[in-house]
């Protein structure tokens, strides 16, 4: 986390009382906090350290309300009290920051949240639901934790957490087909997923190449095969002494429902104004929009995850070999790459050219591993 790009107040410029930081609500160094129940080990009504001081001892605190007003003074000690609570951040698990992150955007007066989304690597969104005409019924704010892998001079790859759970993998009787089939629950630990599918810049800064139809740097890779989408994740793994590897059809599918049982992450359906794909709204009559393509990764709304293109644009495959059904699948998220013939891989999310049913959370594709198409891109994962 760079701490050169947030503004500070200079306290030699009188006049500034915009900036994101008051100096005028800066403590002083003589200021007490009295002890008590929320500090057990300190008698109650007693004078406790104040200042800059006392604010690095109370935000190591076991003691979540402890910690919370401590970080909240922090921030009113410009750099100093920034490099104090990133370094009290990195002792906390993801869940735990994100509690913290929470209770704080509830608490703090809204000129801190620029601090607060940089410090605490959150990326906030809105996330549509629509109903089964298409028509948005509902805007909920959410937010998603990331962090930020650097693959060359102002080229990155952000990688959003994506909390572990349980779900249904798969179609009920009413949708899909017996390639969807059955529905069964599987258990995925947390991991992280690139919140686009790998651009051309991305995959140019790797791979040395562009094999992409459409071109554009800000678009995804395409005209990609299994192989090269496994290649990129070894070379990438080398550079940066990670494990990059392809999502397992499970967590693809956990990631993209981000939540919801419904055929879509958006809802019952999907429109143009939220994904790019060749057709009308989901159980409606198909008309055929001319003159698509691939468009730039975000566009489109995010998922509850904030992911993003998880349906159309590209196909993105994934690491398991091709199964015919879920019978005996895995349980526990991992790729099912034992059985049938290795050289037939999965592919999900649908594309550009392909119609709302094909584009369906739960919607099953297969390849040859070698294929090479103008629809095929992919995404990653690190766990």
């Amino acid at each position: 986390m760079s701490l050169n790009k947030i503004d500070y107040k200079n306290k030699s410029e009188p006049g500034e009382n915009n900036q994101i930081l008051n100096n005028s609500n800066k403590p002083r160094e003589y200021d007490a906090v009295l002890g008590g129940k929320d500090l057990p080990t300190i008698p109650a009504n007693s004078a406790v350290l104040g200042g800059f001081e006392g604010v690095e001892k109370r935000i190591n605190s076991p003691i979540q309300d402890v910690k919370i007003a401590a970080i909240k003074d922090a921030f009113r000690y410009e750099k100093q009290g920034l490099e104090l609570v990133i370094k009290a951040l990195a002792n906390l698990s993801i869940e735990e920051k994100l509690t913290i992150y929470q209770i704080l955007k509830r608490q703090i007066n809204s000129e801190f949240n620029q601090i607060l989304n940089q410090v605490f690597s959150i990326n906030e969104f809105d996330v549509i639901t629509v109903d089964s005409q298409g028509t948005a019924i509902s805007r909920v704010s959410h937010f998603a934790y990331f962090f930020v892998e650097t693959l060359g001079e102002d080229i990155n790859l952000e990688m959003v957490y994506i909390p572990g759970g349980k779900f249904l993998m798969g179609s009920p009787p009413h949708e899909g087909s017996h390639y969807e089939r059955p529905l069964h629950e599987v258990t995925i630990s947390p991991f992280y997923m690139a919140k686009y599918p790998i651009t051309q810049r991305q995959y140019e800064t790797v791979m040395k190449s562009n094999p992409s139809w459409f071109k554009g740097m800000s678009l995804p890779v395409e005209n990609v095969s299994w192989y090269d989408a496994v290649n990129f994740c070894q070379l990438l793994s080398r550079k940066t002494d990670k494990h990059y590897r392809l999502p397992s059809e499970a967590e693809w599918e956990y990631a993209c429902r981000a939540g919801k049982i419904t055929p879509f992450n958006c809802g019952d359906t999907i429109t143009p104004d939220l994904v790019n794909y060749a057709a009308d709204p989901y159980q409606h009559p198909a008309r055929e929009i001319k003159d698509k393509k691939t468009t730039d990764v975000g566009i489109f709304p995010p998922n509850c995850f904030g992911l993003y293109d998880m349906h159309g644009n590209v196909w993105e495959w994934c690491q398991d070999v091709w199964h015919d059904n879920y019978l005996y699948a895995p349980t526990d998220g991992k790729p099912w790459e034992i059985g049938k013939n290795a050289s037939y891989r999965v592919r999900r999310g649908g594309s550009w050219v392909n119609d709302a049913i094909e584009c369906r959370s739960a919607y099953r594709g297969r390849h040859d591993a070698m294929a090479r198409r103008g629809r095929f891109g992919f995404r990653i994962v690190f766990s």
